[in-house]
């Protein structure tokens, strides 16, 4: 019997079945539907039709024929990236402007990227290493320079969505670029996938084993040595080998968080790797990090002979400390966290450290960004993020930096750094400098205008939003009035001018003597002038252009 509105009718069983049987045939058909639908899809924005003519951004162009795009396994794309350099403008129909540069037409192998970037975000990011041919046909790896970067054969698409500013990822890493041996090179483009325009995307390299990245070489590969090379990340237990610190994260007064592990994913070697390398690598990679974490963990920690200072690149660690304080990333030191080291050999060899270093990664929801574990405030220290939500997230902050915060010594030369630092590219007048280059570098030509009309996401809440402006102008003002607001809270607490490194004068023709700083049009500071428009910012505060063909 079933009922129906108070009355009973007597059904079959066979009939009963036999409904049971369409329902769940129904669902199958739904399923596979909605299914094939998807193949059809790549999460496109809300505005297909958004035209671009021309544009001072590189374009790419992706091409997978409608298939659809996973998470997990790449598939064979088309890429072809047009650049006509610094200065000059791109145009969307190639075969109306023929002459125009190509800086890569060939094979990628294509799949999506990232964790909340990806499950949190429309836009979605794409990770892509390049091929010589289809995967279909046994692609290899294949290196190329993409847009002035080194040669490498992995490169990422950052989909800038919750940071509608756009900006932060690169403001970070081209503040800090001087100071790191490694930071990401990035580069702003325009991106369209099976001809529908996708918007504007950031191409940058990753925190990855390369000539012009991490310098690591085979572990073994120097006389044997298997004191390095390697390459971990704190993240989350989200891939199936991972390895779990024997020291468990502390709290501000030392005291350890038992219910909680911090987790260290293979990177290079990657776990799948250990078969084909010496024997006894991967036990030799994790003592390499037992021994710094158990050198920072013991009574003597300080001590000059035995103590941590033996194991880390203490400049590394400030310089990741204070980036990751000044941009104030909630995900700082407990997700996206790279740390790396050379064998003794290897680096002998080369007159490099072989003690451990750290790199950027991930910056997109700092500087006021989220709305959740007070990611919006000016003045906490994510240092000091287990004393307010050890037991609100499973991924907290290792021990080594409240342990390194108890040293004098590391807090003296801490404070000395940033006091280095806000005379040189962290100045009040470089932060606002590079911030303004980077925004004209997206309005110019209406890129930030071209990506809200295929986004919608201008005066809309996006996850974690903490601040919706009205406007992108609305957007960048908070943006600079957070940084404002945090860089006088840091001098507050680390600015200390007897520690730093003052500007020498030179008294008699009163100017300074620090040599003119040298930038790329979209804010990033090199080294020497490059081939197009170049910012030159001399001692004084002044600028000027130079054209280099």
């Amino acid at each position: 019997m079933c009922s129906m509105s108070g009355f009973h009718y007597p059904i079959s069983l066979s009939y009963r079945w036999a409904i049971r049987l369409f329902f769940l045939f129904f669902s199958l058909v739904c399923v596979s539907l909605g299914a094939h639908a998807q193949r059809w899809d790549n999460y496109p924005p809300s505005n297909k039709k958004v035209q671009l003519t021309k544009t001072n951004l590189p374009i790419v162009f992706i091409n997978v024929n409608t298939t659809m795009i996973e998470r997990e396994e790449r598939i064979t794309a088309r890429m072809k990236i047009i650049d006509n350099g610094e200065g000059e403008l791109n145009y969307a129909d190639t075969v109306g402007h023929p002459d125009q540069h190509v800086d890569y037409d060939g094979y990628a192998a294509i799949k999506y990227r990232g964790n909340t970037s990806f499950s949190s975000s429309n836009k979605k990011p794409y990770s892509i290493k390049l091929i010589d041919k289809p995967l279909e046909e046994g692609g290899e790896k294949l290196k190329a320079k993409l847009l002035g970067m080194g040669k490498d054969n992995d490169w990422v698409l950052l989909a800038p969505y919750s940071d509608k500013s756009m900006i932060r990822d690169v403001l970070s890493f081209t503040l800090a670029s001087r100071y790191f041996d490694f930071v990401p090179h990035s580069r702003f483009c325009e991106l369209f996938l099976d001809g529908t325009y996708y918007g504007v995307y950031i191409l940058a390299e990753r925190v990855r084993k390369g000539k012009h990245r991490l310098p690591l070489n085979d572990p073994g590969e120097d006389d044997g040595d298997l004191t390095g090379d390697y390459h971990f990340e704190i993240d989350r237990n989200d891939e199936p080998h991972v390895y779990y610190s024997k020291q468990r994260p502390v709290f501000k007064n030392g005291s350890r968080i038992s219910s909680r592990s911090i987790c260290f994913q293979y990177k290079s070697p990657e776990y799948e790797d250990f078969t084909n390398l010496p024997a006894g690598t991967r036990l030799a990679m994790i003592g390499e990090l037992d021994k710094m974490e158990n050198a920072l963990a013991a009574d003597n920690y300080t001590d000059p002979e035995e103590g941590y200072a033996q194991y880390i690149d203490v400049t590394s660690f400030i310089d990741y400390q204070l980036s990751t304080e000044f941009a104030f990333n909630i995900d700082g030191y407990r997700l996206s966290t790279n740390i790396y080291k050379l064998s003794k050999t290897h680096a002998e060899n080369e007159g490099l450290d072989h003690r451990w270093k750290m790199s950027l990664w991930d910056m997109n929801i700092a500087f006021g960004n989220a709305n959740y574990y007070e990611g919006y405030r000016t003045d906490y220290w994510q240092y000091e993020f287990n004393d307010r939500h050890a037991y609100d997230d499973y991924r907290l902050v290792p021990f080594w930096w409240q342990r390194l915060m108890s040293d004098p010594e590391y807090v003296r030369k801490l404070k000395m750094r940033w006091t280095q630092y806000r005379q040189e590219d962290y100045s009040d007048e470089n932060i606002e400098y590079v911030i303004d280059s980077l925004v004209t570098k997206l309005t110019c030509e209406g890129a930030v205008d071209r990506n809200q009309q295929a986004w919608k996401i201008i005066g809309k809440t996006v996850w974690p939003n903490y601040f919706v402006g009205k406007t992108y102008d609305e957007e960048i003002n908070y943006l600079k009035d957070w940084i404002h607001n945090r860089v006088a809270f840091i001098d507050q607490h680390w600015y200390d001018e007897q520690l730093g490194m003052p500007q020498i004068t030179n008294v008699e023709e009163g100017h300074s003597s620090l040599p003119p700083q040298v930038y790329t049009i979209d804010g990033q500071r090199v080294n020497a002038p490059r081939k197009g428009i170049n910012i030159i910012r001399r001692a004084d505060g002044s600028t000027y252009k130079i054209v280099i063909r």
